[in-house]
């Protein structure tokens, strides 16, 4: 087609314009240049920049804390439209709280308390104000926090008051909620297992209260005073059907005596707990305690988040009695925030862990065996840890020379990625070049930098702050190998799969496909990686997320419009 030359007059003097117009937005944007999108970068500028990616599932996101050299943590995010999903959030406590204070978009977030992990005392409290319109939630709070502090005096020795609880309240009009979290010094529970181990056995009272005032009553003597007996005092096979006669020996006056006091102190022990016992929406009795938060991998609502669909936050209670220690450059919200982390515990010399077992898993005995097979001395029956190529490592440190040592315990510390292993049998320490005559060792292993070193509980060498030299880990036991190792080994198995599954007719294969649909395996990881990514890149858009995870220095879409517009009125 040949354009005439009025034509071809109009296309040039068009270009002419247009070339104009860009030279002048150019010109503009030279005096007042656009902004990039913001990136999280709160290191200094020759350190790498800060983590912020996003998960669709809990085992991604702690596989990838387990390939970060940094100081990051796993989170639960609730977000708009997503039937009660959560997209898990792996970032730094101080690149979240910079986010998490603007509370723009970080509404709903959740910490998620690492299996295994040393943690805090942490309680979850709740009743319907209705159903139990005569509880006084906080005075139930005040007489559980004093109940908790004497029983951690009688079982540990360890002495804390309120002060050393943070309260947190969500209550409604309609529902009575609180989070405790203890701030006990230079103390911390095993893990959240042990954790629920312990309320379970301190709150075996109100269990008994339930369950006697359900249907274990038995027919009494009302000379007596007891219309009922405890089921307690059933299962330890006390027996009240003769009472005590003019005709009874001395002897049998004194037993009944006995197991009358027995009755009398078992029924005081319940009715002390009695505050804790409440109704839910059915009219049924349960406990003021909710003792499902102690499940592995547990996700814990965070301070001033709120669930999706409710608008009511967790905030500091009213008749909360703690104060965070003070720190510089570290402002008081920020430092109420880290005390609300359950598992925000850093190792140290001084740090005192405590388990507490069922007696289920006590009775099985696990014991570690060497190469001689010598019982080692292990505790709480756990026989190894989440990683047991390490344990293995750990173990053939402390077996050579002729001494067959072993692993008495194991702490894993979770800011820290930091595996602490307390030695029995075996005692030589490298600050003082030959073994303790008493004091035990630990060989501690730094899971980030993929090292070991010495340290031990001899007081002189904590005085002195002593660490051996570090060693690094053999490449077999390192995290990178071992991820690598998983990952061939489920791309082999799924490799094989699909070369089984060409061999067979298409309807067997959709079922075989509908039937091993299962979301919550994690043998599919790999083969769902791509997708699951791109969903998350979609979704975390919606929830206006996109921007803190791209790693793309692209022009955000807002700020182009917000030009366009400024240029339209100009």
């Amino acid at each position: 087609m040949i354009c005439s030359p009025h034509t071809s007059e109009q296309m040039k003097r068009k270009w002419e314009v247009t070339l104009k117009q860009i030279e002048e937005r150019a010109a503009r944007y030279e005096k007042k240049p656009l902004f990039s999108a913001y990136r999280p970068r709160l290191s200094k500028s020759e350190e790498p920049p800060s983590i912020w990616k996003l998960f669709h599932r809990q085992a991604q996101a702690f596989n990838f804390v387990k390939s970060c050299k940094e100081d990051v943590h796993v989170f639960a995010l609730e977000y708009k439209g997503s039937d009660g999903q959560r997209v898990y959030l792996v970032t730094t406590y101080t690149e979240l709280w910079f986010h998490y204070k603007l509370r723009k978009n970080l509404l709903h977030c959740y910490e998620v308390i690492p299996e295994n992990a040393v943690c805090k005392l942490y309680f979850d409290l709740e009743f319907n104000k209705l159903v139990n319109p005569g509880a006084d939630g906080k005075k139930m709070v005040a007489l559980l926090i004093e109940h908790v502090c004497k029983a951690l005096q009688e079982l540990y020795k360890v002495n804390c008051s309120a002060e050393d609880v943070f309260n947190l309240d969500s209550s409604t009009d309609e529902k009575f909620s609180r989070h405790l979290i203890f701030q006990l010094h230079d103390v911390a529970f095993k893990d959240n297992a042990h954790v629920g181990h312990f309320v379970r056995k301190i709150l075996q009272p109100a269990f008994h209260l339930i369950a006697s005032e359900d249907d274990h009553r038995i027919q009494g003597t009302t000379a007596h005073g007891f219309s009922h007996y405890s089921e307690t005092s059933i299962r330890q096979g006390v027996s009240f059907s003769k009472i005590s006669t003019d005709e009874d020996t001395d002897e049998s006056r004194t037993l009944n005596s006995e197991k009358l006091e027995r009755l009398a102190s078992a029924e005081k022990s319940n009715s002390d707990l009695s505050f804790l016992v409440v109704k839910n929406n059915l009219g049924e009795k349960q406990l003021f305690v909710d003792l499902g938060v102690y499940t592995r991998n547990r996700n814990f609502r965070l301070y001033k988040s709120s669930k999706i669909g409710k608008h009511v936050t967790l905030e500091i209670a009213e008749d909360n009695k703690f104060v965070p220690k003070q720190y510089k450059n570290v402002s008081e919200e920020n430092q109420y925030f880290l005390s609300s982390l359950v598992s925000n515990v850093r190792f140290s010399d001084t740090l005192r862990i405590l388990t507490c077992d069922t007696p289920q898993i006590k009775e099985k005995g696990v014991e570690y065996f060497n190469s001689a097979n010598t019982s080692v001395e292990t505790i709480e029956g756990f026989q190894c840890s989440p990683y047991p190529e390490i344990d293995h490592f750990v173990r053939s440190l402390v077996n050579k020379n002729g001494i067959k040592g072993g692993i008495r315990r194991w702490n894993y510390f979770f800011p820290e990625e930091l595996l602490v292993y307390d030695i029995c049998k075996y005692r030589w320490c490298e600050n003082i070049g030959r073994a303790h005559k008493s004091n035990n060792i630990m060989i501690l292993v730094d899971l980030k930098n993929e090292i070991w070193y010495q340290k031990c509980h001899d007081p002189v060498c904590k005085a002195e702050n002593f660490k051996s030299e570090c060693f690094p880990l053999p490449a077999e036991v390192s995290l990178l190998f071992l991820l690598r190792e998983e990952e061939e080994l489920m791309t082999d198995q799924i490799t094989n799969s699909e070369a089984k599954n060409l061999h067979k007719p298409s309807s067997t294969l959709s079922t075989e496909i509908s039937s091993d649909a299962n979301w919550n395996d994690d043998t599919d990881d790999t083969y769902f990686l791509e997708a699951t990514e791109d969903a998350e890149l979609a979704e975390a858009a919606e929830g206006s997320l996109l921007s803190y995870n791209s790693g793309m220095d692209e022009i955000p879409d807002e700020l182009i419009i917000e030009v366009l517009q400024d240029e339209k009125s100009s």
